[in-house]
């Protein structure tokens, strides 16, 4: 990855496949698939703590991720970036929410979700991450 790591790509053509392709394929299940398509994502570029979490975010160009509270079975982050990059009026961010739940589940142990909501007047996307130490991942 380091190779690919300084180059770039123009925005438009990450646009094109987010937001035109991609809900232009799913249809109405766009929002399902995308999550778990996160989580998958997650498991093939895990990382082991918040810190990479929070680098991958900045790395891949979703924004800038923060975490902004910690509970005793979850976590609230927020999502910034650029508003013309963000685009939070026009766009999912289920992938995002699907990759933060199964990072935090491997991290944590446990059954994880994560639920994803626009603040459009902030232009910024809060995650509310919550796990159940009940249910424990084998």
């Amino acid at each position: 990855m380091t190779s690919l790591h300084n180059k770039t790509i123009p925005a438009f053509g990450y646009e094109l496949l987010r937001d035109y392709i991609l809900p232009s394929i799913l249809g109405k299940h766009e929002k399902d698939v995308l999550y778990w398509a996160g989580k998958d994502l997650a498991r093939k570029f895990p990382c082991t703590d918040i810190q990479l979490l929070i680098a991958f975010f900045q790395d891949t160009g979703w924004g800038l991720l923060s975490l902004e509270k910690e509970e005793k079975d979850g976590y609230l982050f927020h999502l910034s970036n650029d508003t013309d990059l963000l685009k939070v009026n026009d766009r999912s961010f289920r992938l995002e929410a699907g990759f933060i739940a199964e990072q935090i589940q491997t991290m944590q142990g446990c059954l994880t979700e994560c639920f994803d909501e626009k603040l459009e007047k902030q232009q910024k996307i809060v995650f509310t991450v919550k796990w159940d130490h009940k249910e424990k991942i084998v």
